[in-house]
C-alpha cells in the first residue's frame, strides 16, 4: 500500500538498529495509522506495540545525550572556572 511503504520494511528492523530519525518517522506514521480508525484491531494492537516500543528507545536516547551535554557543560563550566581562578602570566617580566 503507497501509504504504509517505510513502515512495513522498518518493522522488521529493530528499534535499535533504527537512527533517531527512523525512528521519529516511524512513529510518527504509526500515530497517524491509529488515529484514522481504519485499520483492524490486530493491526492497531500490533502498531500501538511497536509504537511503544519506538517511544521507549527515543526517550532513552534523548535521556542519553541530555545527560552527554550536562557532562560537557559540566566539563565547560569546570574549566572555565579553573582558568579564572589561574594568576595571569600577561605582565610576567622575564
Amino acid at each position: 500500500m503507497p501509504g504504509e511503504k517505510n513502515t512495513s520494511t522498518n518493522d522488521e528492523r529493530p528499534v535499535e538498529e533504527l537512527t533517531f530519525k527512523e525512528a521519529s518517522i516511524e512513529l510518527e506514521q504509526i500515530v497517524r495509522s491509529l488515529e484514522t480508525g481504519d485499520l483492524e484491531l490486530e493491526e492497531s494492537l500490533k502498531r500501538y506495540g511497536r509504537g511503544v516500543e519506538l517511544l521507549r528507545n527515543l526517550r532513552e536516547r534523548l535521556s542519553s545525550a541530555e545527560q552527554k551535554v550536562q557532562v560537557l557543560i559540566d566539563t565547560t563550566d569546570s574549566g572555565v572556572t579553573d582558568t579564572q581562578s589561574a594568576p595571569s602570566t600577561a605582565f610576567i617580566d622575564d
